[in-house]
């Protein structure tokens, strides 16, 4: 058996420049962390020659192309195994359109495993190279191509999305202090409300081709995620929470769907608490919350918005690893 686990991501800034409609023309920049909630993958080999995927339902078939799961038949298809396998994963946030890149994690973390069954090591960039492949290219997906970069390297880290489609990671480096004080500055909640972001990225990405006004607001938030960094550098932390509100009314005139009175009134009822800015994670329209304010301010923004689930979301330096490897031995089926 071997194990695999991806972090799920928390996005600050530059979200929607990483969609090919725009970084294509423009180039993008998103500023985002990995945090301490995971997506884990297993892979044995089965008694038999049949293929047997267990998640939310389980697929027992003979063929990979018999099965239903997408990710995991294109990405089977792609690491060239066709039977004998057994496949099962489970995540510490279950639910799908929470807006921290759950579908990426769990892409990276198959692809990891994957190779570790063919006995192969696969480094980060191409992790998350062959990640947006199975999701995007093989899958039709209409996302960006920042969730499996910032699953496969782990970490704070500001990715560019270059013209030419590569793309490069760089750690965010400042005083272990500042970021500690940021971190404890995080309050996250959960909205109740799962979405697919695919209606929204779709309309997104279409006006990010050619509408100035959506092509300017990105060149601006791209901009943001560069000044988010040097803040932070600073530590200067209503510096941070200004550029993140700035994002966040940015981001809500990209396209419809990604905020509604609901949202927007428990926003407003965080900065009326003390808040220094946030954000709603993701593609908009429901999953997480995120809020940075003072911890003196914490206690009151929680009973403001009690009707929240809130739930802690710590930042991680890790990237996707193999945590359990004891690979088959090619007689045990015999």
């Amino acid at each position: 058996m071997i194990i695999s686990k991806a972090p799920l991501r928390m996005s600050f800034l530059g979200g929607g420049t990483d969609l090919p409609s725009y970084y294509r023309k423009h180039g993008g920049m998103v500023v985002s962390t990995s945090i301490d909630k995971y997506v884990f993958v297993t892979i044995n080999r089965k008694f038999d020659d049949g293929i047997r995927v267990s998640y939310s339902v389980t697929e027992i078939v003979e063929r990979v192309s018999e099965l239903k799961h997408p990710l995991v038949k294109a990405a089977l298809g792609l690491m060239n195994i066709d039977s004998g396998v057994e496949i099962t994963s489970i995540a510490d946030i279950p639910s799908s359109g929470t807006g921290l890149g759950s579908s990426s994690s769990f892409t990276v973390a198959l692809l990891q495993v994957l190779s570790a069954y063919k006995g192969e090591s696969c480094k980060p960039d191409r992790l998350g190279a062959d990640a947006y492949k199975v999701e995007v290219d093989l899958c039709g997906a209409p996302i960006g191509k920042q969730d499996q970069y910032s699953a496969a390297y782990g970490g704070m880290n500001l990715i560019e999305f270059h013209q030419d489609d590569t793309v490069g990671v760089t750690p965010v480096v400042c005083k272990p202090e500042y970021m500690r004080e940021f971190e404890s500055q995080i309050l996250s909640f959960y909205t109740g409300r799962t979405r697919s972001a695919s209606n929204i990225l779709q309309l997104q990405s279409a006006r990010s081709a050619n509408d100035e006004q959506v092509i300017d607001a990105l060149s601006m938030m791209k901009g943001l995620a560069v000044n988010f960094v040097e803040s932070l550098c600073a530590g200067d932390y209503r510096a941070i929470g200004a550029i993140l509100n700035e994002g966040w009314v940015l981001k809500r005139g990209l396209s419809e769907g990604i905020s509604d009175t609901a949202i927007d009134r428990y926003y407003d009822a965080a900065m009326k608490e003390g808040a220094y800015g946030g954000k709603l994670l993701g593609a908009g329209g429901g999953g997480f919350l995120m809020i940075q304010a003072p911890v003196d301010r914490h206690e009151a923004i929680r009973r403001a918005l009690s009707d929240l689930r809130y739930i802690r979301l710590p930042f991680s330096t890790e990237g996707a690893r193999i945590i359990f490897y004891h690979p088959p031995n090619a007689n045990d089926c015999d």
